[in-house]
């Protein structure tokens, strides 16, 4: 580990900060504010920077949201979003592709919408639907393998966008260039930084998840098995 070296500690948020969706507990907010005394803080999370924001309780920190295609700042005590792109989805399009997926998996028992389309132009393909509770979501999946089992599938018929098992009952499809290793190079780009100057922290890291890009890169990465374990491996790592 090259925690000395280390300018720049990214992080991934549900499963590594905290229970998905769910508010930022106190004790991994204390060491983040310690974490800021030594390092730049950055989150690169697969959800909008405002939701990231909300979840955080305001902690200051930048963001980046949709796998790149959102990014924020706190300035003067305040959020503010300093860039947001748009990419054109063919919405009929993407929803036959969808309505195949789930005729041939059958996922055709679902709450809500089939799909929930993002104004960045990110989709989030949830099986359960968009109105699914979150206790039916949490129970769905936990281990990732009905998703990894009809995952190279869903890559084929959106074999023009990049998708991940994403949350904790869904796949998100994201227009490509975008993913989380784009952004974060992006984002060691306009900061003057190299890969060797960040570490990363994050828990989907198997096989189609939304990490393992940058689990595969040269960014030192973290692995993060249980979200109440963050606290004491960024002690021990960053502030021994």
């Amino acid at each position: 580990m090259r925690g000395h070296d280390i300018k720049l500690i990214a992080m991934d948020l549900d499963g590594t900060l905290t229970q998905h969706k769910s508010p930022l507990e106190r004790e991994c907010r204390d060491v983040l504010e310690e974490l800021s005394h030594k390092f730049r803080l950055l989150m690169v999370c697969a959800g909008g920077c405002e939701r990231v924001y909300k979840q955080m309780g305001g902690f200051p920190i930048d963001i980046i949201g949709f796998y790149g295609m959102q990014s924020s700042a706190v300035i003067d005590g305040a959020q503010v979003i300093l860039d947001s792109q748009t990419v054109y989805n063919d919405k009929d399009d993407i929803l036959i592709r969808a309505g195949m997926i789930r005729n041939e998996f059958g996922f055709n028992d679902y709450d809500g919408d089939s799909i929930e389309f993002h104004a960045s132009g990110l989709i989030t393909f949830p099986i359960l639907g968009t109105k699914a509770q979150l206790d039916k979501k949490l129970a769905y999946d936990p281990d990732r393998l009905k998703r990894r089992h009809c995952y190279g599938r869903v890559q084929g018929v959106f074999s023009d966008y990049t998708v991940f098992i994403g949350g904790t009952s869904s796949f998100d499809i994201a227009p490509r260039p975008y993913c989380k290793l784009y952004a974060i190079d992006s984002y060691l780009r306009a900061a003057g930084l190299k890969r060797e100057d960040a570490a990363y922290f994050g828990d989907d890291y198997g096989i189609g998840g939304n990490d393992r890009d940058l689990y595969e890169s040269d960014i030192e990465f973290v692995c993060i098995d249980n979200y109440l374990d963050f606290p004491s491996k960024a002690r021990q790592m960053f502030l021994g």
